[in-house]
């Protein structure tokens, strides 16, 4: 370090780092060799070339040794607090059953909604902790998870309570997102307006006046909600104050992803039947299209997001797991950019900018995703030679070291 002006104390020092700071998205990978990054107070104050570094004055120095070092892994949209699990639905599919079949019969979230209504929260935390250890083995500081599986108010508040105490717990940035609109409970079985002012007018003030709210979903399908009943909740939120995402164009085209963008939508997910217009109203509002490749591969979908098209209109894209227990059961976020890839053809510099960058901004974070002065310290260390290799393996765990606000 030949700086000659000094950031003062530090908290930490990595030296010796091979550096993907992944602070520009539309840039080609460039990793910074021999660099060198400074944390204080859980922040970065410097990252970059070692030869240009200040005098740093820390109470810890690590060595990477050449390793390659990235942000932490933002995993954007994941249903990872429930009760039970649907293998027995599995194995209906693999026999010819078509999800949309398996809820209208009880299945589905609603099989999921019994098991998670008859949890406590401590039940909820100690089944989902293993499922967020998974992650967190694959790099991953920040996670969202959303609600939506308790469908009445007392459930609701045990699965986003849960949420939070896993984020104490397990020392990982968590993002609660409310997704009471998510399916109809059986006890408003034709009543969905009915239970949609149940959602507006119940659930999201008392979960909003709790703080366990940091967004609001839906589920904009026909076996879900009408693009109708989701800008009621949306047009809710914003008197809030709160951000929305939406599940959209997954099984069918209900303009969803328009309807999201009109509000300012942070991401618009799943997107399989996606049109043009969604995209150019996406591509106006700067709504993240997140993909979930892992629902993609487990319902064996056939109709491909239209990525080339979201490409060519500058729409960022995020990646995430969607772990959740009936159609993507998958706790890797190292796996869904390899699907990334070979399922949707995304580039390398995609996949990654997918799950630090982009995934950040689908959270409305702009202190996460990369490594910057300012941003927290969140660091992934890999046990690779190249960052495709974190593209390429699959089964693969290359984590070597992880950090949480630098620790």
């Amino acid at each position: 370090m030949s700086g000659s002006s000094a950031i003062g104390a530090c908290d930490t020092v990595w030296t010796g780092a091979r550096l993907l700071p992944m602070t520009d998205a539309a840039q080609p990978l460039s990793v910074i060799e021999n660099a060198v990054i400074a944390a204080q107070g859980g922040r970065v104050v410097y990252a970059g070339p070692g030869v240009d570094a200040p005098d740093l004055q820390a109470s810890r120095t690590i060595e990477c040794a050449g390793r390659l070092v990235t942000p932490g892994l933002v995993d954007c949209h994941t249903h990872l607090v429930y009760g039970g699990n649907r293998a027995g639905e599995f194995e209906a599919r693999l026999a010819g059953a078509h999800y949309e079949d398996i809820a209208r019969a009880g299945g589905g979230i609603v099989s999921t909604m019994r098991a998670t209504r008859a949890a406590s929260e401590a039940d909820l935390v100690a089944a989902s902790a293993p499922r967020l250890a998974e992650l967190i083995a694959d790099g991953v500081t920040t996670v969202e998870i959303k609600s939506g599986y308790g469908l009445e108010l007392a459930a609701e508040q045990r699965m986003l309570r849960a949420a939070r105490a896993l984020g104490d717990q397990m020392h990982v940035s968590v993002a609660t997102t409310f997704l009471g609109a998510h399916a109809l409970p059986p006890e408003f079985t034709g009543r969905a307006d009915d239970y949609v002012d149940q959602v507006i007018d119940v659930m999201l003030p008392a979960l909003a006046v709790e703080g366990l709210v940091d967004a609001v979903d839906a589920f904009c399908e026909g076996i879900g909600f009408s693009p109708a009943q989701v800008e009621r909740v949306f047009a809710a939120a914003q008197a809030r104050g709160l951000r929305v995402k939406l599940h959209a164009e997954q099984l069918s085209n209900l303009h969803g992803a328009a309807l999201a963008a009109r509000y300012g939508a942070l991401s618009a997910d799943h997107l399989e039947h996606l049109d043009a217009a969604g995209i150019a109203a996406m591509a106006a509002s700067g709504t993240v299209a997140t993909l979930l490749p892992g629902a993609y591969y487990f319902t064996r979908e056939t109709q491909l997001p239209p990525v080339a098209q979201l490409r060519a209109a500058g729409v960022p894209i995020a990646l995430a797991t969607d772990c959740n227990p009936g159609t993507s059961p998958m706790t890797s976020l190292l796996l869904a950019m390899n699907m990334g890839a070979t399922l949707f053809r995304l580039t390398v510099a995609e996949c990654l900018a997918a799950v630090t960058v982009n995934a950040a901004r689908a959270l409305g974070r702009k202190d996460i995703g990369a490594v910057a002065p300012g941003f927290w310290a969140d660091l992934a260390v890999w046990d690779v030679t190249a960052p495709a290799e974190l593209v390429y393996r699959i089964g693969a765990r290359p984590l070597h070291a992880r950090y949480w606000r630098g620790q």
